[in-house]
Parts: structure tokens; sequence; C-alpha cells
């Protein structure tokens, strides 16, 4: 049976979009349940369909969603599955992303183009919270991590805490990579 079919039980309904609107928005249940003052327990038995939905519930968990009461019972529309992100060009990258903002515990895939011109690293070297994956498509990469001065080729992947002073850019002509970056930093890399 279909997650939007007609038969589907209202209970059923609302712990699916509970669940769909709070990774939708990057919620974590802590967050959510905070915010419609209930207890983090009871939020996630809800969601698990651990414990019974009470009417009560529904306008706090809709307010500290940013919906209506009928936005959370009603079902949800198919949504479009393809990615259409605008790219987004900065310090000789340009990123187009690969995934949706949702679900993915704030992890975002996005392919990248490093300008043979990104040589120069910064002084110092960023250090933020997270961990960035990385896979060469073209071209060689130069990671700077940490005292390491890394030569990534085609083919190989990296993954790194972020934690470590690091940065990234194209040593002997343009790079074509794969990332997978948290939210700390897409936030670096993108708008800082």
């Amino acid at each position: 049976m279909q997650a939007n079919t007609p038969a589907e039980p209202v209970d059923v309904r609302v712990r699916r979009r509970l669940r769909e609107l709070r990774t939708e928005r990057g919620l974590t249940l802590q967050q959510v349940a905070e915010r419609a003052n209930i207890d983090i327990s009871t939020l996630s038995r809800l969601e698990a369909g651990k414990r019974r939905l009470a009417l009560d519930h529904l306008p706090a968990l809709a307010a500290a969603l940013g919906v209506t009461a009928d936005e959370l019972l009603a079902s949800s529309a198919p949504r479009d599955p393809r990615v259409r992100g605008q790219p987004i060009i900065r310090d000789g990258m340009t990123m187009w992303p690969l995934t949706q903002r949702g679900p993915a515990g704030g992890l975002h895939a996005f392919k990248m183009n490093l300008s043979a011109a990104r040589r120069r690293p910064p002084d110092p070297l960023p250090v933020h919270e997270g961990y960035d994956w990385m896979y060469v498509l073209d071209g060689t990469l130069r990671l700077l991590l940490g005292e390491d001065d890394l030569r990534i080729g085609p083919g190989e992947a990296v993954e790194f805490s972020t934690w470590t002073p690091h940065w990234f850019g194209a040593l002997d002509g343009p790079v074509e990579l794969l990332a997978i970056l948290g939210p700390q930093g897409e936030r670096l890399h993108l708008h800082e």
C-alpha cells in the first residue's frame, strides 16, 4: 500500500508527516520536543507508533514544525525527486547541489569544479565541526590537512574530521569532484 492512499489510517499518516516535516526542516527530535513543550521520549514514541497520538498533541506539534494542524493531518503530495539546485560559485569553486534539503542527517552531496586558479590556501586554515568526504573524478586535488600536503588523484576518495585545519584546491589544473558535506562544512564552503 502506498503511503498516500486514502486507506492510510490517520494516526499512521500523522506519524509519517511528523517525521517528514521534521527531517525536511533539518530539526532534531530534541528541537521539536522543546518547541512543542513535550518530552523528547514522548515525541520519539509518537513518531515510532509506540504511543497513541492524542488530539491535544496536534496544535503544539504543528506549531513546532511551522505548519497548521490541517497540514499535519493532510496527506503529503508526492514530491518530484529531481534535484534542481542552482550552482553556487565562490572562491574558485562551482558547486552543484545533488541532494534536496531534507533527511540524511544534515549531510548534502555536491558536484564541485575547482578552477585551476584555486591554488592559494588561506592563513590560517579553517577548522569547524563535522566531517568532509570527497571523491576526485578528474584532475589532481591538493588537500592540506593539518601538517600534511596531499595529492588526491582521479578515483581516490578522502574523508576527514574538519576539526583538523584543512583546505582543498587545484594542483595542476581544474579539478572535478563529488563531496558530501555536513551542515558546518556546507556553511563554511558555501556561505562564508
